[in-house]
């Protein structure tokens, strides 16, 4: 993704970006690569260290969650489902960013 992509899908601006790119940088887990389309914008990929620590925090997410649903039954979890997904949806409404976005 670009900088500008990154600042459109998270609302960002583009100093709050640049220092937090660049420090993922630092840390080796993006890498600025030539845009595979050709254009002038350089992009943003997640190296192979960065994939992994965002399936590793994925991971421990997941058990945490399930950890504390372990005893709701699947109508609870889907019901609050539903409601989260709802909340979220009408936060990015009220912030004039609908979701999905294309």
């Amino acid at each position: 993704m670009s900088l500008g992509e990154l600042s459109d899908a998270f609302g960002l601006g583009a100093s709050t970006l640049n220092r937090q790119t660049a420090s993922a940088m630092r840390a080796g887990l993006v890498e600025r690569v030539p845009d595979p389309d050709g254009g002038t914008a350089r992009k943003f990929r997640l190296t192979d260290k960065g994939a992994r620590m965002l399936d590793e925090e994925r991971e421990r997410t997941v058990e945490s969650l399930d950890r504390v649903m372990a005893d709701w039954s699947d109508e609870d979890i889907a019901g609050f489902a539903a409601c989260l997904r709802r909340f979220s949806t009408d936060i990015e409404r009220l912030g004039g960013r609908p979701w999905p976005r294309p």
